[in-house]
């Protein structure tokens, strides 16, 4: 055998063993991957059984882990606490930087809830079930539905769950859900705002109403108006920067062409209500915010060339369209007058007469009242 011939030999033998090697190593992996990494289970004790027979169980470290009926680790002994939440998902617990934080993780290892939640809690009210976590950081909450997804796409400062309803608290409002056979049903929604110092609520109970909105989408409402109002009132673009209106200009000040007004001042809101408005040609949903705005004016007189002020409730409307959230625009924001029904001008006194009568019954002449001291004086 030539000698180029036992180099080719010796590195096709190198190329055999390094095959056989990698796929040694590929079948210990797949296999250890389906006892979990272990050839023997390290089983303490078993804790819990789900329907499907699976088991939850503590090792000898005092971790937890989940076999299935045939001792086969499915979920890795790694948790400080564990417990079953149904759908192929267990509620897990684990130590980050020295705090108990829990989450949820399904039988692949996959982790379905993320680690921030000082506690995740299973609530029933009614025949719906829902799992309330609240956050370790602020306690602030967010609602999972029975396989982990987020019910409402947002975190609530508080929750409170009953046999017949949810009710949820954020920084802008209060949301009660009533219960029925068919889940949670939207009843009724108390949201706050503020404008130039003017604080306000909108009270929505309307059932048309809150079948097609959700807290998102009234929160965004009253946001709007309010910069709206402080546009209106101020003239300063800046407070409508976020407001989407869809590139349309659509928001017009109070009285804007008005140039007796010296200036304009909101002294509260009266009056603020949700209503369905009439559709587009494309059908998509809108709505108008009305808002019964207490206005004190500064104004220009006529006659003489000097100012007053007046105070009077005027009407705006804000008009809404949109589905969701995501695509709620501003369709027109104004007031429904065009000037202010200005007081009219007060017309001169007109003089007063009286007839003298002395002590013998005598009517003397007819004197005006601006010089009757005068003449009693003589």
């Amino acid at each position: 055998m030539s000698k180029h011939m036992r180099l080719i030999v010796s590195l096709l033998f190198i190329v055999i063993i390094l095959l056989a090697v990698a796929i040694t190593r590929f079948y210990s992996d797949t296999s250890k991957s389906a006892s979990g990494g272990s050839a023997q289970t390290d089983i303490e004790r078993r804790v819990a059984t789900d329907l499907s027979g699976n088991q939850i169980f503590e090792d000898s470290n005092g971790l937890y882990g989940v076999v299935d009926d045939s001792d086969r680790v499915i979920v890795p002994a790694e948790w400080a606490d564990l417990s079953f939440a149904g759908e192929g998902r267990c509620i897990a617990a684990k130590r980050i930087s020295g705090s108990l934080m829990k989450g949820a993780v399904d039988y692949e290892g996959n982790i379905v809830v993320p680690f921030i939640y000082r506690n995740i809690e299973l609530c029933e009210s009614g025949s719906t079930k829902v799992y309330i976590a609240q956050s370790l950081s602020d306690e602030s909450v967010v609602v999972y539905d029975e396989k982990f997804s987020p019910l409402f796409r947002k975190v609530w400062e508080s929750c409170n769950i009953s046999d017949t309803s949810l009710k949820l608290v954020s920084d802008a409002g209060n949301y009660t859900y009533n219960t029925d056979n068919t889940g949670f049903v939207f009843s009724r929604a108390v949201i706050s705002g503020e404008a130039l110092g003017c604080s306000f609520e909108l009270n929505v109970n309307n059932k048309t109403l809150l079948e097609n909105l959700d807290p998102a989408m009234l929160e965004y409402m009253v946001s709007a108006v309010s910069h709206y109002l402080e546009f209106a009132y101020t003239g300063d673009g800046n407070y409508i920067s976020d407001i989407r209106t869809g590139g349309r200009p659509v928001l017009t000040k109070l009285f804007p062409d008005e140039p007796r007004i010296i200036s304009k001042k909101l002294c509260g809101i009266k009056e603020i209500s949700l209503a369905i408005a009439a559709p587009d040609d494309d059908k998509t949903p809108h709505y108008s915010i009305a808002v019964s705005a207490d206005t004190e004016l500064v104004y220009k007189k006529e006659i003489p060339e000097e100012s007053d002020s007046m105070r009077e409730n005027y009407m705006a409307i804000v008009e809404f369209s949109g589905s969701s959230e995501n695509d709620l625009t501003v369709v027109s924001g104004s007031f429904v007058l065009s000037e202010p029904d200005y007081p009219k001008p007060t017309a001169p006194a007109e003089p007063e007469y009286f007839v003298q009568d002395d002590d013998n019954g005598y009517q003397g002449d007819i004197y005006n009242n601006n010089y009757a001291e005068d003449y009693i004086l003589q």
